[in-house]
């Protein structure tokens, strides 16, 4: 079905043709930047600068809500065209979008009133949370209304950390950042259990994808729902022993996911071991969290960004130059360079995980430096395909 007006959807400029255009973009020239900004800070480098709420505030929110959502944003709003046959956003909409996602970036950095900052920081995230809704309501297609369900709590976890900044409340802030992060690692659960599958089958050219479990995927879905409540409530802030098991089985999960569809050949496709290293990631965090939970580690932090950096962050790199090569017309082969980043990627977030710990110093600048060269490379070979227009003529 022809779902777009083709001399309409050509005369608009390339980067705004849809929403993959500009938030990849975006959002990888946001997270070059953002890490050293926030490390330099903590290490006290520079001191002048004083985002809302201070740095902490700062790079709790920017991570997740700045970052993580606006590749979100991206990916959803380009694969709800596949998946409605209904016209992505671009144009107008799409700039705008993309302008109040920009203008609550620099209120946040720039320490602007809070009368300013909150209606921008929730207008994007409502506006996103909209046009998808809408995109999946005009054809009834209810086997995603999940997905808006997750974005709807999004915006309650940003409400959280907002009215934490709002009372200096650090735990409210806490409860929030934690709970949209698990929320985002729902999300991960829906989208990585329908693609990485499929990506795998077509990469290695297998005759079928390996089947769902559907009765896995709810279980981790509603798992990881339930966790997200957890830390909303700030249940989930305090070490458990029930909780640890609910993390325990969390993690057991993925990793039943993660053999199902493991296959030795992963190892020769970089835009294959990506994305399986990356839920692997997943399984650490939530073991971590489960270790801490059973008092048997001091700290959540390690843990925590393990899902954060490793998983998250490292599934976004993966995707992100994957959907680049596929929605701008080009074969899925890699730029020079991009494997290098997926390699530096994941040493600077064992780095984070494993190292900074022990040696914060050395290792937090480790991280930093290959998360930012890493970022750095994608926005180098990627930002040319970005703003220009698809290598095969097509609108998009």
């Amino acid at each position: 079905m022809q779902v777009i007006d083709r001399r309409k959807a050509l005369s608009i400029p390339p980067l705004w043709r849809l929403a993959f255009r500009p938030f990849f973009l975006a959002g990888s020239l946001f997270a070059m930047l953002a890490i050293p900004l926030w490390i330099g800070a903590w290490t006290g480098i520079w001191s002048g600068l004083q985002p809302t709420g201070g740095w902490l505030a700062w790079h709790r929110h920017e991570m997740l809500f700045g970052f993580a959502m606006a590749i979100v944003a991206g990916f959803l709003l380009t694969a709800g065209q596949t998946w409605t046959g209904q016209p992505g956003v671009s144009g107008n909409k799409l700039i705008a979008l993309a302008v109040v996602w920009l203008l609550a970036r620099l209120s946040w950095l720039f320490g602007m009133p809070l009368a300013l900052l909150i209606p921008l920081d929730l207008l994007f995230m409502l506006g996103v949370t909209g046009l998808m809704a809408r995109m999946l309501w005009v054809v009834r297609q209810k086997r995603n209304y999940p997905i808006v369900a997750v974005l709807s709590l999004m915006i309650g976890a940003d409400l959280l950390v907002l009215c934490g900044v709002v009372r200096s409340d650090d735990g409210l802030q806490r409860q929030g950042v934690l709970a949209g992060l698990w929320l985002v690692a729902a999300l991960m659960a829906i989208i990585g259990g329908r693609v990485i599958p499929f990506f795998t089958q077509r990469g290695l050219g297998r005759a079928e994808a390996v089947k769902p479990w559907l009765w896995l995927d709810v279980s981790l879905l509603v798992g990881t729902g339930l966790i997200a409540v957890l830390y909303a409530l700030g249940v989930a802030l305090q070490a458990n022993a029930l909780t640890g098991v609910l993390f325990l089985a969390i993690a057991a999960g993925h990793l039943l996911r993660l053999a199902r569809w493991y296959d030795k050949g992963i190892w020769r496709v970089p835009l294959l071991w990506s994305l399986h290293l990356a839920m692997l990631w997943l399984v650490v965090a939530a073991t971590g969290l489960a270790l801490w939970n059973f008092g048997l580690l001091d700290s959540s932090s390690a843990a925590l960004h393990a899902l954060s950096v490793g998983s998250m962050s490292g599934l976004i790199l993966a995707m992100i130059s994957r959907v680049t090569l596929g929605h701008t017309g080009r074969a899925l082969e890699l730029p020079s360079g991009i494997v290098a980043a997926f390699v530096l990627f994941n040493l600077g977030a064992a780095s984070r995980v494993f190292i900074a710990g022990e040696w914060p110093m050395a290792g937090l600048w480790l991280a930093a430096g290959c998360w930012a060269i890493s970022f750095a490379l994608y926005a180098w070979r990627y930002a040319p395909m970005l703003v220009a227009a698809r290598v095969d003529g097509h609108p998009g």
